[in-house]
């Protein structure tokens, strides 16, 4: 059995990371299930049903062999029509980057759409959106956590040249601990 966030390249075929990637999908737009991966299976769980009255507005996942600060896989929304099943690979493309600062951690979200999807398709930037879906995410990483009792600061959206800094600091990242043994689900570990 693959481990997803082993075992999956990030890389399309043909296209350029960190502007594309492949995406692997834990959470459907719209759920307000927080399905994250077991690390150590490569199975998903079910971490939490949200416990404010929100949903997911895009559908979360994260970039095969990243590492981010939060020691998670990179944290991806993508924005497209429909939701996406859990644990389906995509081909997304980054328009911006949002960051959250949760318990005192930066948790990067690379924001990006589905490169497939004609009613986004055409979109390059976040510019290209219209202003209140990035109102409505900020939103939705501010609320979501209140009802827990947690706190967590939420920046602006920013241009995708700030999220391929990112990407690429946590693809080198991946690599770096997967030679000093410190990721959960491979061999031996």
């Amino acid at each position: 059995m693959l481990h997803p966030w082993h075992d999956v390249s990030p890389q399309i075929e043909g296209l350029a990371l960190p502007s594309h990637f492949r995406a692997v999908i834990e959470i459907p737009k719209g759920s307000s299930n927080k399905y994250e991966l077991d690390k150590r299976s490569g199975m998903l769980k079910l971490d939490r049903v949200l416990s404010s009255a929100v949903y997911y507005p895009a559908n979360y996942g994260f970039i095969p062999q990243s590492y981010a600060e939060d020691d998670d896989p990179l944290d991806v929304l993508v924005f497209c029509t429909e939701e996406i099943p859990p644990l389906c690979l995509c081909e997304a493309r980054v328009v911006g980057l949002m960051t959250m600062i949760d318990d005192g951690q930066p948790d990067h979200k690379v924001v990006a759409v589905l490169e497939q999807d004609p009613s986004y398709s055409h979109m390059r930037r976040a510019s290209d959106f219209p202003t209140h879906t990035f109102r409505m995410l900020r939103r939705f990483l501010e609320d979501y956590k209140t009802l827990e009792g947690k706190e967590v600061d939420v920046d602006e959206i920013l241009p995708a040249d700030a999220a391929y800094a990112i990407i690429e600091k946590s693809l080198a990242d991946y690599w770096d601990a997967r030679r000093k043994g410190l990721l959960p689900g491979l061999p031996g570990r």
